[in-house]
């Protein structure tokens, strides 16, 4: 081959370039484009129920951060991440230390584990609104013989734990299967050698067993946090928000500002912020896979 010829076909560089634009495109189409559209958008007074609009900077995000209810949001997402996210993640891990025994029957027990995963956000509300409900639910069929009746879902400080019970009940079998993954890939040398060091069941588990899996634990962390920063099906169906806004998180908040007061620029910027939440620990689960990477 001469100085003066070009070799045929595609080079490796354009080949992957070729290969890349599909999946870019639909980024950038589904993904890209909605999300700077709306960080736009929070830049803007648009509203639903009239067709003009125009800029107004920053004003949105100094009426977001002035609201009165806005530190409520936030600290009702805090509280529901934070119980939603823990209390699954410590009864999945102790059921799957359970499972992990393997007794017999063990594998039946965890088929029917994972049925209510797979049942609908909403039918799961309504599931829980009829045992927690204060005229009719089960719960309360079964307190009336104390003397007891509770307004479980219209009081202000029951509302968030029903919805929390509802979160965790959704979510044991999703913790139960990754950390039983987790605890099944832990060597059992390395325990039998510490039972004969002289640790006992306890020791062997919070010293051997769950340093083993302490990176899938951070993974399953970070992700299950991700998701109840996402999370609306469950205290919309049951509560709407409410009582009082008592359930309100930003999900919540985004939709009722977009869809019932109309408010798209209010509602993007509600959203930006939720956004940049996200993006904080979508950071930590990148990391986190990162350095199960390299270990």
């Amino acid at each position: 081959m001469t100085n003066h010829q070009r070799p045929r076909g595609l080079t490796d560089p354009q080949a992957g370039f070729l290969l890349v634009i599909p999946g870019l495109a639909v980024f950038l189409a589904i993904i890209a484009y909605p999300f700077l559209n709306s960080v736009f958008m929070s830049f803007t007074d648009r509203n639903m129920m009239r067709q003009v609009w125009g800029f107004v900077g920053f004003e949105n995000y100094v009426k977001v951060f002035k609201d009165i209810y806005f530190l409520d949001t936030l600290k009702n997402t805090a509280i529901f991440v934070v119980c939603a996210t823990v209390l699954p993640f410590c009864l999945g891990l102790a059921w799957a230390v359970v499972l992990n025994q393997g007794f017999k029957g063990s594998e039946i027990l965890r088929g029917v584990t994972l049925v209510n995963w797979i049942i609908p956000g909403t039918a799961i509300g309504f599931l829980w609104m009829w045992i927690f409900n204060g005229e009719y639910g089960v719960l309360n069929g079964i307190l009336s013989s104390f003397g007891v009746k509770v307004n479980w879902l219209g009081a202000k400080g029951t509302a968030m734990m029903v919805v929390i019970i509802a979160r965790t009940w959704q979510m044991l079998p999703w913790y139960m299967s990754f950390l039983l993954g987790g605890l099944q890939s832990v060597s059992l040398d390395v325990v039998e050698a510490a039972r004969i060091d002289g640790a006992n069941n306890w020791q062997a588990f919070t010293k051997v067993i769950l340093p083993s899996m302490a990176s899938i634990a951070t993974v399953v962390l970070v992700l299950g946090i991700i998701g109840n920063l996402q999370h609306f099906d469950l205290p919309w169906v049951m509560v709407e928000g409410g009582p009082a806004r008592a359930t309100t998180t930003f999900s919540i908040e985004v939709y009722r500002t977009a869809f019932k007061n109309w408010n798209l620029g209010k509602a993007a910027t509600i959203g930006t912020i939720w956004a940049v939440l996200l993006a904080c620990f979508s950071f930590l689960y990148l990391k986190s896979i990162d350095r199960q990477d390299t270990d």
